[in-house]
């Protein structure tokens, strides 16, 4: 099965620098590279090109200039590459705040290209991941938080024990074919509504 190929691009303000990424691109097997040379409204362009992934020369940028380029990072789920000649601690570390998946350090050259790609697609599917999963770990934490609520609402409204009131959870659950979670929030608003206040027990 062939890979799908990827849609690149690329920006650079220097047209010779601009086709050391393309001719390193292009040996990779990536076809459809378009470059940009102008920072400003990048990240429209960005958006109208909807690129798979983004290779950023900044050569040696100012603190405006990479400000502008990382805004793109920020402003578009796509790996992001970012070349720069010299390395600067605040930079590199305004570039991971930023989502870059991947920041250069003196490291153009044609035959790195590939790997450097490779590396970026990666990095930024491992973030991906490791983001869902903590989005899915705080999503179960508040379903578990709002569970014990209604669990202890039970418990002093019907004067049950902790497993008698999760028990009346379940079975409402499965008799109206939901999650106990949402059981638990309709109890929490009931609740809420009966007290008059807007507490929540």
């Amino acid at each position: 099965m062939r890979e799908p190929k990827l849609r690149i691009l690329i920006f650079d303000e220097n047209q010779i620098r601009a086709s050391i990424l393309k001719e390193g691109l292009a040996e990779a097997g990536c076809a459809e590279i378009a470059i940009v040379s102008e920072l400003q409204g990048l990240t429209a362009q960005v958006r109208a090109l909807d690129p798979d992934v983004i290779f950023m020369d900044l050569q040696s940028p100012n603190r405006d200039t990479l400000e502008a380029a990382l805004e793109v990072s920020r402003a578009v789920a796509r790996p992001v590459a970012v070349f720069v000649d010299e390395s600067d601690p605040a930079m590199t570390e305004a570039a991971v705040d930023a989502g870059v998946s991947a920041y250069i350090v003196d490291g153009l050259k044609k035959e790195r290209v590939k790997a450097i790609l490779d590396v970026t697609i990666s990095r930024f599917n491992a973030f991906n991941r490791l983001r869902d999963e903590l989005a899915s770990v705080k999503s179960e934490l508040a379903d578990r938080r709002t569970i014990d609520r209604a669990k202890l609402h039970l418990m002093r409204s019907r004067n049950l024990t902790e497993g008698q009131a999760y028990a009346l959870l379940r079975r409402t659950a499965m008799s109206n074919n939901c999650r106990i979670v949402d059981v638990a929030r309709s109890i929490l608003i009931v609740a809420d509504l009966a007290d008059g206040n807007g507490k929540q027990p």
